[in-house]
Order: C-alpha cells, then sequence, then structure tokens
C-alpha cells in the first residue's frame, strides 16, 4: 500500500493566509483606482464651479454697464422729448435735429435693453453651471472618505488576518464608489448634503 503524505495543516494556514492577503491587496488596488476617480471628479467639479462663478460675476458686470447706459441714454431722450413738446419752443431745422438725437437716443436705449436680456441668459445658465458643480462637490469628498478609510480597515484587515474587517472595507469602497458616480450623475441627493 502507497504511503499518502497529509498536508502540514501549518503549512495549509500559511498558505490560505497568503492567498487572502493576495486577494485583499487585489480588491485594495481597486479601492485606490476608484479613490483617484473620486479625486479627479472632486477636482473638476471645484474648478468647474469656481470658472462659472467667475464667469458669472463678469456677465452680472456686462449686465449692469448695459443698464447703466440704457439709463444714460434714457435721461438723454427725457429733456428732448419735452422739449419738443412744448409748442413753439424748436422750429425748422433745429426741431429737425432734436427729433433726430431724440430718435437717436430711443434707438440706443432699446438696444442696450435686448443686450441685456441677453447677458441676463447667459449669466443665470452660468450660475445653474455653478450650483450644479456645487452640488456634486460634497459626494465626491465623501467618497474619497469613505475610500481612504476603506483602504485602511483593507490593510488592517490583511495584518489581523479578518475576514470580517475585509467586509467592512468592502462595505465602505462600494458605498464610496456609489457616491463617485452620483458625483458625476447626480442621479439622486442626500438632503444632509445641500443648504
Amino acid at each position: 500500500m502507497a504511503e499518502v503524505e497529509l498536508p502540514n495543516p501549518e503549512e495549509l494556514k500559511e498558505k490560505a493566509e497568503r492567498s487572502f492577503s493576495r486577494r485583499v491587496a487585489l480588491v485594495t488596488a481597486v479601492y485606490a483606482v476608484v479613490l483617484a476617480i473620486a479625486s479627479l471628479g472632486g477636482n473638476n467639479a471645484m474648478k468647474e464651479m469656481l470658472l462659472a462663478q467667475q464667469q458669472s460675476s463678469d456677465q452680472w458686470s456686462f449686465y449692469q454697464a448695459k443698464v447703466i447706459r440704457e439709463h444714460l441714454y434714457r435721461a438723454q431722450r427725457l429733456p428732448l422729448e419735452l422739449a419738443l413738446a412744448e409748442p413753439g419752443a424748436l422750429k425748422g431745422p433745429e426741431r429737425q435735429k432734436v427729433e433726430a438725437l431724440a430718435t437717436k437716443f430711443s434707438e440706443e436705449e432699446k438696444r442696450y435693453n435686448a443686450e441685456k436680456k441677453d447677458i441676463e441668459k447667459d449669466a443665470r445658465k452660468l450660475e445653474h453651471e455653478r450650483d450644479r458643480n456645487r452640488d456634486k462637490d460634497p459626494y465626491f469628498d465623501y467618497a474619497e472618505v469613505l475610500l481612504q478609510i476603506a483602504i485602511v480597515m483593507a490593510s488592517v484587515s490583511i495584518l489581523a488576518t479578518s475576514r470580517p474587517l475585509f467586509l467592512f472595507s468592502l462595505a465602505l469602497s462600494l458605498l464610496g464608489a456609489l457616491l463617485t458616480v452620483n458625483g458625476y450623475t447626480l442621479s439622486f441627493r442626500l438632503p444632509f448634503l445641500h443648504h
């Protein structure tokens, strides 16, 4: 009868621990990739928010300049129309010059009024973009925190050879990944993250 050599239980335990450690290390690398994606999303959302805020402020300044010019032309037009309304005040070529000037001021006033409406639309669109990126940012922030904690817990699970710690890190990383995806898509909103 052939002799069967039974494996040493200590060697089996050590091999299982190495296998567990390799799997956890591989999964931890995936956590790090998702963390990098969350960090990139958060940085981009913040940059886009600040850029949209600056552009919006510029548009509102431009809007104000148009409003001021509109009011200046109105202020110049009204006295001319008042002078034209007085009977016998202006006659002949002088009256025609004042009428032409009042008409020109009226047209300029209308032009600035129309232009400021387009500028207001652009400013509001930029404000919406700013607000959308502001709403995205907290999801990336919390995702980063959860993924960093998941990486630490996975590392501790390797040292302690603890499957419960690894499962806890897996749960944290899944939540972090979900928040990362939501940071890009805003599929749902958590009320405590918005003011």
